[in-house]
């Protein structure tokens, strides 16, 4: 055979021996692997360690046992622990059961609050009117949960009045405290000097209290709709108003 020649053959003939088709965990199409549980006739072990559909252990049986099983009570074969030995798998009805993971999944990650990050920038010379504005916002970031990063511009020779913006910093910080926090004391950065305000308590309660607040504010609202609604109705045919003066009451006969 000539010098770095070599014979392809057999077995090695272009595929690996774990990607050939036709295997288990091969995947010609080059698409991804599932990570889905296998169930029923997909599992491939000749005995498993089965558990019943409320959780009792009915023990190592084989394969055919399980599936049979399986049948007679119209369930499916899980397989929920694949790398013990042998493998354990748990009769139940795979098609709710991953409903019902969905609705839990979908429940926690709408329960789910996460903590955002507010920006205000603000001026070493600010007015105190402007001032006032951004300790607004920034009250109004922490009241919602909110962490807020606060941000002093130096510009010129600014840049040699560092004390300036680490006043401004603390008095900010003073007049916001019962809100929030100092979670990262102010630190020069370049030509800023910035500083991070942690509310006191966290975006889901806070998110708790103004649903709680907006459900009490609905009836409210319900009650002051239906007066208005009460005095705006038209007046029947005895009520009408004509603009005419009443007619006077005849008298009854005989008196």
């Amino acid at each position: 055979m000539p010098c770095g020649a070599f014979r392809v053959s057999g077995a090695r003939q272009g595929w690996p021996r774990r990607n050939r088709p036709g295997r288990l965990g091969g995947d010609s199409s080059g698409g991804h692997i599932s990570v889905e549980p296998r169930i029923n006739e997909r599992i491939r072990v000749p005995e498993v360690r089965l558990v019943g559909p409320n959780g009792e252990q009915v023990g190592i049986v084989a394969l055919g046992d399980a599936l049979r099983l399986a049948q007679e009570a119209d369930l499916d074969l899980v397989e929920v622990a694949p790398t013990a030995r042998p493998p354990v798998c748990k009769l139940m009805d795979y098609g709710k059961f991953k409903y019902e993971s969905a609705l839990k999944a979908r429940e926690s990650r709408k329960n789910q609050a996460q903590t955002v990050i507010k920006e205000i920038k603000l001026r070493p010379k600010i007015d105190p009117h402007d001032y006032g504005t951004k300790k607004g916002h920034v009250e109004r970031f922490l009241r919602q949960g909110d962490k807020v990063k606060v941000t002093i511009m130096f510009r010129g020779r600014e840049q040699s009045r560092p004390e300036l913006g680490f006043r401004l910093l603390q008095r900010l910080a003073g007049d916001v405290e019962e809100l929030g926090f100092v979670e990262a004391q102010p630190k020069q950065d370049g030509r800023n000097m910035i500083m991070v305000i942690g509310p006191h308590r966290r975006k889901s309660e806070a998110k708790a209290e103004r649903s709680a607040q907006h459900s009490e504010r609905a009836p409210a609202r319900q009650r002051t709709a239906r007066p208005a609604a009460a005095t705006g109705s038209p007046a029947g045919p005895a009520e009408a108003d004509t603009g005419q003066p009443p007619a006077p009451e005849e008298p009854e006969a005989g008196s």
